[in-house]
């Protein structure tokens, strides 16, 4: 087939409801689509009565509601078609009703105090805004999957989904009260839109398997580095191991049926480390599509004998992984909210989205700081491969100096469009963008976007485009008021301008953020540095944060209260299990190993010594041998005791507090040891892959 026959072969897009649906019908659901209308249950009647036989001419048997619950991952029950019949046989049927709410039982999934285990009831709700799609198995099995939100019994958020659904309909609404205000009448919607880079390891299947780390954790608690790294900078955009070239050829297959734009693939920095990027979608379907191609990125490396890795550091000592979100506003009318333009110092409504974005970041830094926190992500913030935890904007020297002068009151010059020539005439002018890139900052503009780069490889993308919807939403509305209650549009939005840099402009760097010069510096502009995760979720809990995402019915305080509950929690369980694993792999292969290499020495001493020889080696060998193994028992112990109390800590944050201050310390200090031990003891003794067999053998 043609590539253009197989892209969204298995989505019930546009083109597809088009084809099946009777005009009338169409027309209906594009205008709830649209317009953020309700859907008429007659409409829904004929949908899904549509969507059935598309999905079973394409082979499906069952269908499943889709959701997103706040464990990070995605959640399914399959129904299959068929319905009894009095004579003993069966008919195929999908009605209204089953295509547009399902009943999952939500006492088993996360919900921070909201549902209790004898209060199960649990709905979920088709988001037609977003494409159902067709999912196939490695044994041919063909489900139809329909994206949905999960809310409780008293319509509480149970997922990710709904509040970010909330906050498009807000950042919307405020966003076209700006475009009013300045005098535009043709746009009747604003839409963000989302482009998620993710970036991610891939590690031989029998290697995986011989790492109990891996399987349980998803990275290694353990390991010596390899002779060679990432320092000779050969890896990034190197050419593709034919192998893993063959992988991503299996994987754009896959995304490519459901409708998913993979447009670009490339070696990242560290080895065995890759990223994917699609195209550009709304928000709400980019988030999906997101959580698709982290499934299918598993699943697909699978067949090829491979395991994906998501976590955010899998190995210590090399980059990290991480899924930057270029974030952006566009109109329904085709208009970017955030180009420029060849003069953006004449670009009053670029200026004044700009200075919207900001106003929110500055005041919002410790929100969108905590929609980044968890444990994975602790690992890898602050690192040479990741923004630090410090919140700041990039902006780049042209804007920041029509910033600056548009703040001092003095004319910007239109410098139009500029060229870049380097002295070979057959290659072209390249035209230059109006900023730079700058890799180390954690809210970058770039061109026409926000980059957004903080956010972890393991992550759903949902939690930070709901804040970063939220808080413009916020600083637009504050604009919005004021145009609408001034006379002289120009002169307000120029003041608006001038006063957002002067009171925020001191969230604004160009430099490079991994300096300890920065630190410093943004300590004394009173920016927060938040380190780690368990404190970081507590911005979610804020008065201020609380005011925020109420205001403009995003989420309300108990779903707050419940989320922060959540992830205090799973940071606590996921930091439990990796010490589980350590003490595990160490009382049962790491110091076993090293007892047998012990064991070989003095039986070897002894051998030399009855021959009459000195062994002056293998006592020295010996003798280190024996102090690091000394050193990992009483560490080991050390981990026990940790972990032991912080298990028995009934509240949740302080039980994550433990967790972070006396089980993580006494991890890393036990892995010292063993790193250690393992460039004594011979490979055929050691008892699992080492960083080389993990990162080059592929």
């Amino acid at each position: 087939m043609e590539l253009t026959e197989v892209f969204g072969s298995n989505a019930f897009n546009d083109r597809v409801m088009k084809e099946r649906l009777p005009k009338p019908v169409y027309r209906m659901l594009r205008e709830t689509i649209e317009q953020d209308l309700p859907l008429r249950p007659d409409v829904a009647e004929v949908v899904a009565n549509a969507m059935k036989d598309w999905a079973l001419e394409k082979g499906a048997t069952h269908y499943t509601h889709w959701f997103q619950p706040l464990t990070g991952i995605t959640a399914e029950k399959h129904d299959s078609f068929i319905s009894p019949t009095a004579d003993g046989g069966i008919i195929v049927e999908f009605s209204g009703k089953q295509l547009i709410q399902g009943e999952p039982d939500a006492s088993s999934f996360p919900s921070g105090g909201l549902r209790s285990t004898f209060e199960a009831r649990g709905y979920t709700a088709w988001d037609c805004t977003s494409p159902a799609i067709l999912k196939t198995d490695v044994a041919g099995n063909v489900t139809l999957t329909i994206p949905t939100a999960f809310y409780s019994y008293y319509g509480e958020a149970l997922d990710k989904k709904t509040p970010l659904l909330r906050s498009m309909k807000a950042l919307s609404k405020q966003a076209l009260r700006v475009l009013r205000a300045l005098g535009n009448t043709s746009s009747t919607k604003v839409c963000p839109t989302v482009g998620p880079e993710q970036e991610y390891f891939l590690v031989d299947k029998q290697f995986y398997l011989e790492r109990i780390d891996l399987m349980l954790t998803g990275r290694t608690l353990f390991g010596a580095p390899a002779p060679k790294g990432q320092e000779l900078e050969d890896q990034y955009f190197g050419a593709i191991k034919d192998r893993v070239s063959a992988f991503m050829s299996d994987l754009n297959a896959e995304l490519w049926k459901m409708g998913i734009t993979a447009k670009t693939q490339h070696n990242e920095v560290a080895p065995a480390q890759y990223e994917m990027a699609p195209i550009f979608a709304t928000t709400n379907i980019a988030t999906d599509h997101n959580q698709l191609v982290m499934e299918t990125l598993q699943k697909v490396a699978l067949r090829r004998d491979l395991v994906c890795l998501l976590h955010e550091k899998p190995y210590a000592g090399i980059n990290g992984s991480g899924k930057h979100n270029n974030w952006s506003l566009s109109t329904d009318d085709g208009v970017n909210l955030l180009e420029p333009g060849n003069t953006p110092g004449e670009n009053v409504q670029f200026l004044l989205v700009l200075s919207a974005l900001i106003k929110a970041v500055d005041t919002h830094a410790d929100i969108l700081r905590a929609t980044c926190a968890h444990a994975g992500n602790d690992h890898r913030l602050g690192a040479n491969e990741a923004p630090p935890a410090i919140v700041s904007i990039f902006m780049g020297d042209e804007l920041t100096d029509i910033l600056e002068k548009l703040a001092r009151g003095q004319k910007v010059s239109a410098k139009g469009a500029q060229f870049l020539r380097v002295g070979v005439d057959t290659l072209p002018a390249i035209p230059r963008d109006n900023t730079d890139r700058n890799r180390t900052s954690p809210f970058a503009f770039t061109g026409n976007k926000f980059e957004f780069r903080m956010v972890g490889s393991a992550q759903s993308i949902a939690g930070t485009n709901v804040a970063l919807n939220t808080i413009a939403a916020e600083a637009l509305d504050e604009i919005a008021t004021r145009l609408e209650k001034s006379k002289d549009k120009n002169a307000e939005a120029a003041a608006i301008i001038k006063e957002i840099y002067k009171k925020h402009g001191r969230v604004i760097f160009n430099g490079n953020n991994y300096s300890e010069a920065w630190a410093k510096e943004a300590a004394r502009r009173g920016l927060p540095n938040v380190t780690n995760a368990v404190d970081a979720l507590k911005s979610f809990v804020t008065d201020k944060s609380i005011r925020l995402f109420e205001k403009y019915g995003v989420l309300s305080h108990k779903e707050l209260d419940s989320r922060y509950e959540i992830y205090v929690e799973i940071y606590a369980k996921q930091i439990n299990i990796e010490a589980l694993a350590a003490l595990d792999m160490v009382k049962k292969q790491f110091l076993p190993a090293a007892t047998e290499y012990a064991t070989f020495l003095a039986e070897s001493i002894a051998s030399f010594k009855a021959a009459g020889v000195a062994s002056p080696v293998q006592t020295d060998l010996l003798k280190k041998l024996g102090a690091l193994m000394a050193s990992a028992y009483r560490n080991l112990e050390k981990l026990e005791v940790a972990t032991a109390r912080a298990q028995k800590i009934d509240n949740t944050v302080r039980r994550a507090e433990a967790y972070r201050d006396k089980v993580i310390p006494a991890m890393q200090a036990l892995r010292a040891d063993i790193d250690a031990l393992e460039m004594f003891v011979p490979k055929d003794l050691w008892p699992v892959p080492t960083y080389t067999d993990l990162l080059f053998k592929l």
